[in-house]
């Protein structure tokens, strides 16, 4: 079991290291990608491409997920790794708009759209891998491997990027400084195949293959039959990806571009909030198999619900104090909530569609508001000229989460017995 979740942290974190860099690389791909002139216009144009990536992650569940339910987790696993160190490779030779005019954003674009594709079948394959081969009793815990490796993943995004940041003076870093940790990529991508590849197959997907249960169709019986677990699992998910990607992608940009900090205090506070989630997330998780995940996700969408307003009027305050305090308040909130999810998104599907069924919600929720977010933040604000404007959008998603949540019937105790 060791092994088992070593291995799968290993490898999903260097998958979302992959995806990471282009968060943190926001501002700088807005400059050299993009004509000189209307900086408001080309960052929400580079924050749009970002979001590209999450169109094409349904489509990427969909085809991860009928690999993943005919011929394997691990098969699907293996593959979905090439799908995402290759292109992030290639973003590290991607000449700028100087060089080759509109193609620069367009290659950017299409590079984003494979990385999509890979994710789309690579983190609900981890999840499903993980939670599948635990004993009932401890799926929420081992399932918040996969919520650790992925913040692992986004802080080792940031602690790269920040010691190639370290000896190099702005122009150096945003000449050829940032290509460094996505060239990086290329290796890491080969690591995170050798472990994958030495990993044993789910024992749960063994069992149902050796039943002869196994979907021969899983999209059109997903489709068919699990509509009603889907609209839950959006439900549910949307207070996991809005508030994360607002916390790991968009609090950069935010905390450099309207609170007129540093990119070091940005990258630092960062940091600090994956730590905080890389803490909580499996305490959460650990609680939810004593008392129940729906218990745990129903009182911290309450907290979103309550509590987002206040912090984003700390948040707003020109003191540095005020603005970490703000948003290590809000990382205590999505690593509580976070926690149980990916067990509850394995309760909710039965094995012979579980694959199509997580990755199809996790992908639809992750691309219309996930992918979205840092987009949609900044479209806000910028239209609406109010800040506050972004905490009405978690305060909207926080109550999409509760009402599904009351519909939803926990699995946990089903589990155990």
């Amino acid at each position: 079991m060791r092994k088992i979740i070593i291995s799968g942290m290993l490898s999903n974190g260097l998958e979302w290291y992959d995806y990471a860099l282009y968060a943190y690389m926001t501002l700088i791909f807005s400059k050299l990608f993009f004509p000189a002139g209307n900086e408001a216009a080309h960052l929400l144009a580079t924050l749009g491409i970002f979001a590209v990536g999450f169109v094409a992650r349904p489509f990427g569940g969909i085809l991860f997920g009928v690999i993943g339910d005919r011929l394997g987790r691990r098969t699907a696993l293996v593959l979905s790794i090439f799908l995402m160190a290759i292109p992030t490779g290639c973003i590290g030779l991607l000449p700028t708009y100087a060089q080759i005019g509109i193609w620069a954003p367009m290659l950017l674009t299409l590079i984003r759209v494979l990385q999509g594709l890979s994710l789309g079948g690579a983190f609900s394959g981890s999840i499903t891998f993980l939670v599948e081969h635990s004993p009932p009793d401890r799926r929420g815990l081992v399932g918040s491997a996969s919520v650790a490796s992925l913040v692992i993943g986004f802080l080792l995004g940031s602690v790269v990027a920040s010691i190639v940041k370290a000896p190099l003076s702005d122009a150096q870093y945003e000449s050829w400084g940032w290509r460094i940790p996505f060239l990086l990529g290329i290796v890491i991508g080969f690591i995170g195949f050798y472990i994958r590849e030495h990993c044993e197959e789910s024992p749960t997907y063994e069992a149902a293959k050796q039943g002869g249960i196994l979907s021969q169709t899983p999209v059109k019986d997903v489709l068919r039959h699990e509509r009603k677990h889907i609209a839950q699992a959006i439900g549910i998910y949307i207070t996991v990806t809005m508030p994360f990607y607002l916390l790991s992608a968009y609090f950069i940009t935010f905390t450099e571009h309207s609170l007129h900090r540093s990119k070091e205090e940005a990258l630092l506070l960062n940091t600090i909030n994956m730590l905080i989630l890389l803490v909580l997330s499996p305490f959460s998780a650990w609680l939810s198999d004593r008392v129940g995940r729906k218990k745990i996700l129903s009182l911290f969408a309450l907290a979103f619900l309550l509590l987002t307003y206040p912090i984003f009027h700390l948040l707003l305050q020109p003191a540095f104090s005020s603005i970490v305090i703000a948003q290590v308040l809000f990382a205590i909130m999505v690593g509580f909530y976070i926690g149980p999810v990916p067990a509850l998104l394995v309760e909710i599907f039965p094995t012979r569609l579980r694959y199509t069924g997580m990755a199809l919600s996790y992908n639809i929720c992750a691309a219309l508001f996930g992918g979205t977010a840092p987009m949609v933040c900044e479209w806000l604000v910028h239209v609406t000229g109010n800040k506050y404007a972004i905490a009405y959008y978690v305060m909207a998603c926080a109550v999409v989460s509760l009402i599904a949540l009351f519909f939803y019937r926990d699995r946990h105790q089903e589990a155990l017995a």
